[in-house]
């Protein structure tokens, strides 16, 4: 019974290692002698700057129309800036599973 408890373990690991989620990154970029300075992908920083354009609008006087397509278009930027952003991603239910999986080989 340990054993099938074991492999199903095993397998449930390696699956939500496999799949990707947002809430903690590894990035693969190398550590740079200065960390403050980043460079930023040109086309990461024209969505940034879009955004801030988004935020400096007056919206109160759009119509509610205007306003869902904004939100959309945000929406759709944050997606895209995810995307670009390269990286390993581990889901909380993945490190959780992780760690029991290790007290429980140690």
């Amino acid at each position: 019974m340990f054993k099938k408890f074991l492999r199903l373990a095993t397998v449930v690991l390696f699956i939500a290692i496999a799949l990707p989620a947002s809430s903690s990154t590894i990035s693969s970029e190398p550590a740079t002698a200065n960390p403050t300075e980043k460079t930023v992908d040109p086309k990461v920083q024209v969505l940034l700057n879009r955004l801030e354009q988004i935020k400096s609008m007056d919206r109160s006087s759009m119509t509610g129309v205007e306003r869902k397509e904004l939100r959309k278009e945000v929406k759709d930027i944050r997606k895209e800036m995810k995307t670009l952003n390269n990286g390993v991603y581990l889901s909380v239910g993945a490190i959780i599973i992780i760690i029991l999986l290790l007290i429980l080989i140690l």
